[in-house]
């Protein structure tokens, strides 16, 4: 999740009125990435359910799809006026049935399941958690994994993965919220199986969307930095990129570059990988937003016009091949010419 909620609401408001097609360009690119007259589908319209900002798609062990709700504190209120402080729901691909699976979800963004098949969430601020939880699909209980670093709250967990070995890896940075910023920099934080909390990274910029290679050892990391704040004094510079690091296996980070620059463009969001380590971004620039798939070494392969994207992830085996996107305030599904990677569960 990126941006501060009236600018991008605006934002997704206009672009809503343009249809899927905002661009010129029609989706394209390598056939090896992108099936031939495929479109994204959407199968929840945000718009018919008053939803706010979709965002965090997830695919359970079942083949449901989980995904986030971030309401805003300043967005619509509850009948009686209150704060509704976000909602997790799963929408069940068979019979087509949407159920609201927790609310409050303390502002979930990113989402993810681990290998015991539990829905791990980045609860982000205003008036949200601010911490790493993890809920029992089958049952709804859950548990605080991470809440903060150094004695010191989270300002605002934004998104998460999971690795073979069972490591939490989560970026923590605020793009909205009044709760007071008390970490001194914005993070890349990784949980361990012990359940202790390592700061991998501090970033040149606010960090967002991260996935894993399907082997573990390479981590990628959207920078989305407007610029549009300062530091201990100091005006921020804008940087909109993806990274790539190397993972050693005690989980240090070594060898960071940048994969892509979007230069002046506003950036990518949330990311996912496919088995061959693709990287495909949910990208937001005003110009061209859509669905862009980059090989490893940075070079875009393909990409899909899509309204407002913030996140994106692959369906599971036998539906693979399959991208659930949260963009334009609803759930969309798009099959392409990858097979993506899913943690196995076990």
């Amino acid at each position: 999740m990126t941006r501060r909620p009236r600018l991008f609401l605006a934002a997704c408001l206009l672009l809503a009125t343009c249809g899927v097609g905002v661009t010129a360009e029609t989706a394209g690119g390598d056939p090896a990435f992108l099936l031939p007259g495929e479109r994204p589908e959407r199968v929840v319209d945000g718009a018919a359910h008053d939803f706010v900002f979709t965002e965090g798609p997830a695919v359970a062990c079942d083949g449901s799809v989980f995904f986030s709700d971030i309401t805003w504190s300043r967005g619509p209120r509850g009948p009686r006026g209150g704060f509704r402080a976000g909602n997790i729901f799963r929408w069940h691909p068979g019979s087509g049935r949407l159920e609201l699976f927790r609310s409050p979800s303390g502002m979930a963004n990113g989402l993810a399941i681990d290998a015991r098949c539990g829905l791990l969430a980045a609860e982000g601020a205003d008036r949200g958690g601010r911490r790493i939880t993890r809920t029992d699909p089958s049952t709804g209980r859950a548990e605080i994994l991470a809440d903060s670093f150094r004695g010191k709250p989270f300002d605002a967990p934004n998104d998460l993965a999971v690795d073979g070995r069972g490591r939490i890896w989560f970026t923590d940075a605020r793009y909205v919220g009044r709760e007071p910023v008390e970490q001194d920099s914005p993070g890349v934080y990784r949980i361990d199986p012990d359940g202790s909390v390592t700061r991998v990274l501090v970033p040149d910029g606010r960090p967002n969307g991260i996935a894993l290679s399907p082997d573990g050892g390479t981590l990628h990391l959207a920078i989305f930095e407007p610029g549009e704040r300062r530091l201990l004094g100091q005006s921020v510079a804008r940087r909109m990129v993806i990274e790539r690091w190397t993972v050693d296996r005690d989980g240090a980070l070594r060898d960071g570059r940048v994969l892509v620059d979007f230069a002046d463009h506003d950036g990518a969001d949330g990311l996912a990988v496919d088995r061959e380590g693709n990287l495909w971004a949910a990208v937001q620039r005003r110009d061209r937003p859509g669905i862009y798939a980059f090989d490893p070494t940075g070079r875009e392969r393909a990409y899909v016009p899509l309204p407002a994207p913030t996140n994106l992830t692959f369906g599971r085996p036998p539906e693979d091949d399959v991208l659930w996107i949260t963009a334009d305030r609803s759930l969309w599904r798009l099959r392409v010419a990858k097979r993506g990677y899913q943690l196995r569960p076990g």
